[in-house]
Parts: structure tokens; C-alpha cells; sequence
């Protein structure tokens, strides 16, 4: 493609909107309506940690009646982005009815995309060659990817202990660790030692 086609954008939103324009007669060439959208970057409604990449909100949800899209900040490859986009712009069709159902598919198979599991239905060939275009008109995003948080490291399991008659438990102060498990009120004999007394 001519490199004199490629434009500039200044903001994120304004590359994303015009993305929406020029995927949206890929929509329109299956029979399927666009709605007016507003597109984001933005983490899920689930935060950091989650393995969303795209949300979508429905109309009821928004009080301007108009759907919302976010696109996690750690992308940064603009045919991923764009790839993304129009499996968030199939909910948005949908308008969050049918989730990633029977509704959902229909539409997404129509128009390009594939997948074991439409959870992650992402371009075809055809359609990522598709888009491919588009982001070579859409020119450089103007986004630089977000670093995702490192997982929290696992908490080792408490020092507790249990009574192995009743199943009585409680757990153990770290100060009093070194006296060991104690005895059952009950049964009046040791209790047993269970999670981490070692490394607490």
C-alpha cells in the first residue's frame, strides 16, 4: 500500500475509532450493524491479573446508551490490537446479549474469525490479512504497552493444628511455634501439626 495513505494519529482513542470506520464494512459486507462505540485502552473489569484482553459493555450498562470497548494496555502489536477490536465489536453487535454463545459465533465466523473456543476466537488468514491493511493505513499507534504485574507469590499455608479425634482446629501464633502443637480441651491429647511451621 502507498505509504502516502497512512495516517497520523495523535491519541490512542483516535487511531482505535478509526480502526472501528474502517473494519466496520467487513461487518456491513455480512449483514451485521455496528453500533456506535467508544473504544478504550483500558485493563478488565477484572484488573491486571486477569487473562482478558478485550471487554465489552453493553448499552444498559453505560449511561450515555452507547457501548463500551477497552483493550488491555500490554498490547502493543497493532494487528493483535485490531484483531481484538473486532472480536469486541461482534459483542457490541450483540450487544453483550448472547455472550460468546450460539449469537456470538454466528457473527463471528461470518465475519472472519475462527477458533477452537469463541472465548478466543481471533482473525482468520483472510481477515488478518484484512487488517494487516488497515493498520498499515491507520499508520503508527500511538501507545506504549503496559508492563502487567508480576503474579503475586503463593502464600505458604499457615501454621495450624488439629485435633485428629474431633477435628478441632485452630491456628498457631508464630510466637509459640517452638512449643509445638497443643493439646485437644476435648480429648486431652496432642494435637497434630498441619500447614507450614517451618518457614512461617
Amino acid at each position: 500500500m502507498d505509504a502516502t495513505v497512512t495516517q497520523s494519529h495523535t491519541t490512542r482513542e483516535a487511531w482505535l475509532m478509526a480502526g472501528v470506520e474502517r473494519i466496520t464494512p467487513i461487518f456491513a459486507a455480512r449483514g451485521h450493524v455496528v453500533p456506535l462505540v467508544r473504544v478504550s485502552i483500558g485493563w478488565s473489569g477484572s484488573g491486571q491479573r486477569s487473562t482478558h484482553i478485550g471487554e465489552c459493555w453493553p448499552k444498559s450498562r453505560s449511561t450515555d446508551g452507547i457501548n463500551q470497548i477497552f483493550i488491555v494496555p500490554s498490547l502493543d502489536d497493532v494487528v493483535q490490537v485490531l484483531d481484538v477490536l473486532t472480536h469486541e465489536l461482534v459483542h457490541a453487535v450483540d450487544d453483550c446479549q448472547h455472550g460468546h454463545g450460539k449469537a456470538f459465533k454466528a457473527i463471528a465466523l461470518s465475519v472472519g474469525l475462527k477458533g477452537p473456543r469463541m472465548r478466543s476466537a481471533s482473525a482468520g488468514d483472510a481477515l488478518k490479512a484484512r487488517l494487516t491493511a488497515i493498520a498499515v493505513e491507520l499508520g503508527p499507534f500511538p501507545h506504549g504497552a503496559l508492563t502487567r504485574r508480576p503474579p503475586r507469590a503463593r502464600q505458604p499455608d499457615p501454621p495450624r493444628a488439629k485435633c485428629p479425634q474431633c477435628e478441632y482446629r485452630l491456628a498457631i501464633p508464630k510466637k509459640f511455634l517452638h512449643l509445638g502443637p497443643p493439646i485437644c480441651p476435648e480429648h486431652k491429647e496432642p494435637m497434630e501439626a498441619s500447614g507450614n511451621w517451618d518457614g512461617w
